[in-house]
């Protein structure tokens, strides 16, 4: 509960912002409200806000850097670019995809009059204080070989493997935004094409959709460059229901309201966990495959526990927990502790550069592997538990890995080993 308040909080200010853009845009209160409704209902705010991952932040520094924009090119004030630089910083700390967000920014820069910012020392200040927030991921990046380009290298070769690239136009049209805010948005990328003012929010709009189309990303990655187009569109549409006659002014607002509204019910009860029993929650699990992978992880600590108290002290003393991937990991290392667990042993992501343990483990419980691959690593592998949930969801640890060994040392030394199988997930 407590990291999840965090993801709640990085999502109602992404809604508060949005309404603040279209407040700054030029809207009145009705496009302030539609604008915070529309993002609020949208696949990415709701499905961001239940989790606590680095896509909720990702998309706030990305709406919280556009409003600064939209506040610099509003107030023609260079002083923004401060600011700008802070959140840019605070967003390559937390999410490398941002540096196509800042192609659109520079692109908007060079192919607009906003290009008169170039040569503004409050421009490059901004530029200095985000490679300043950044500097030590990067001095990181360099002492560990820029093992993160690797880490995603592999993970967008298994998403294009695995067609999860598959669909990217159709989903920025079904997904990355309320379907009803369609025409909204639409209506916000004409007007920004038209504005001399605005045109920049153009470029921050289409580039990165554009690079990450070509490069065959996931749809989600562009979803931050949403709610600007959403604030301004529902600022234009505003000011051209003002010309319209009165039934125009009540019926428009009211489909569109009442369109965000349902189609948002539905978003929300496919992935929010609005209920702990019952149809909801039974709704919920069948349409989230994130939901799914929540359950179980408690049983499998426990059980884990379970199989390392029916061993004899001598074996207990010097035991270890091997596990398969990050999934598992975190399990151990969260709720490990109560049950006097030692740390887990991992192989992937940043567990293979935590290391390995010292002195080695004789004694091993193994997840998140088959019986193949446990004895072709370990030695007098032995089946002891099945991991598996007391609800029935099939989930990955369920249906993919659910066999828990009790093995002896490695077939190789630690040394070796960790050299050859540093993974990525």
């Amino acid at each position: 509960t407590g990291l999840r308040l965090f993801s709640v909080l990085a999502q109602t200010a992404v809604v508060f912002l949005s309404g603040l853009m279209a407040r700054d845009l030029g809207g009145n209160r009705l496009a302030q409200a539609f604008t915070a409704f529309a993002v609020a209902l949208s696949v990415p705010s709701s499905a961001t806000a239940t989790e606590f991952q680095y896509t909720s932040f990702d998309l706030l520094w990305w709406v919280l850097a556009a409003w600064f924009l939209i506040r610099l090119l509003k107030t023609d004030n260079p002083r923004w670019w401060l600011a700008i630089g802070i959140i840019l910083g605070l967003g390559l700390q937390t999410k490398y995809s941002i540096v196509f967000y800042i192609a659109g920014i520079l692109a908007g820069l060079l192919f607009t009059n906003a290009r008169k910012h170039l040569t503004t020392t409050w421009f490059w200040s901004g530029v200095a204080i985000a490679f300043l927030i950044f500097l030590p991921n990067l001095l990181w990046l360099i002492h560990h070989n820029f093992v993160s380009y690797r880490f995603l290298q592999h993970i967008h070769a298994r998403d294009v493997g695995e067609g999860r690239a598959d669909g990217f136009l159709r989903d920025q049209f079904l997904l990355d935004a309320n379907l009803f805010a369609i025409p909204v948005w639409i209506a916000g990328l004409i007007a920004a094409l038209r504005s001399p003012r605005y045109r920049m929010l153009a470029f921050m709009f289409l580039v990165p959709i554009a690079i990450f189309g070509f490069a065959k990303g996931r749809f989600y990655y562009t979803m931050p460059v949403y709610p600007m187009m959403i604030a301004l569109g529902a600022a234009v549409s505003g000011r051209w229901l003002e010309a319209r006659p009165k039934w125009a002014r009540i019926a428009i607002p009211a489909i569109a309201f009442t369109g965000v509204a349902v189609l948002g019910a539905y978003i929300v009860a496919c992935v929010v966990p609005l209920a702990s029993s019952g149809p909801l929650k039974s709704f919920a699990l069948n349409h989230s495959g994130d939901l799914r992978e929540e359950i179980g992880w408690h049983e499998m600590v426990s059980k884990v526990a379970a199989i390392r108290d029916s061993l004899p002290a001598d074996q207990q003393a010097h035991l270890g927990i091997a596990v398969g991937n990050y999934g598992e990991a975190g399990a151990i290392e969260i709720f490990g502790p109560a049950y006097h667990l030692p740390a887990p042993i991992s192989t992937t992501n940043t567990g293979w550069l935590v290391g390995y343990p010292t002195p080695a483990p004789t004694t091993l419980i193994v997840l998140g592997n088959s019986p193949e691959r446990a004895n072709q690593i370990f030695t007098n592998c032995r089946l002891v538990a099945h991991n598996a949930n007391s609800e029935g969801v099939k989930n990955e640890e369920s249906e993919y890995h659910p066999d828990i060994f009790l093995c002896g040392p490695l077939k190789q030394p630690w040394p070796e080993f960790w050299k050859a199988n540093q993974n990525f997930g």
